[in-house]
C-alpha cells in the first residue's frame, strides 16, 4: 500500500460529502418552501416551481461530487 492510494480514497470520501451537503441544503429549502406556503397560499405554484428548480441545480453538485469520486477510485488505481 502506497500513500497515494490512501490520497485518492480520502478524495472521493470528500468528494462524496457533496451529496450529503446538499441534502441538507435540499431538506431546508424544502422546510422553508413549505413555511412560503402556509403564509401565502395563493403563490404556491410559484413557490413550487421555484423550489424544484434550486433543487435540481442543487442536485447537479451532489452529481458532480459523486463523479469525482468514481474517477479518482477507478482512474488513479
Amino acid at each position: 500500500m502506497d500513500i497515494g492510494r490512501g490520497l485518492v480514497a480520502i478524495g472521493a470520501g470528500l468528494a462524496v460529502m457533496t451529496g450529503f451537503m446538499t441534502g441538507l441544503g435540499q431538506g431546508i429549502a424544502a422546510s422553508k418552501a413549505v413555511e412560503a406556503v402556509g403564509k401565502n397560499p395563493e403563490a404556491e405554484g410559484k413557490i413550487r416551481t421555484m423550489l424544484i428548480l434550486g433543487c435540481a441545480v442543487a442536485e447537479t453538485c451532489a452529481i458532480y461530487g459523486m463523479l469525482i469520486a468514481f474517477l479518482l477510485i477507478f482512474v488513479f488505481k
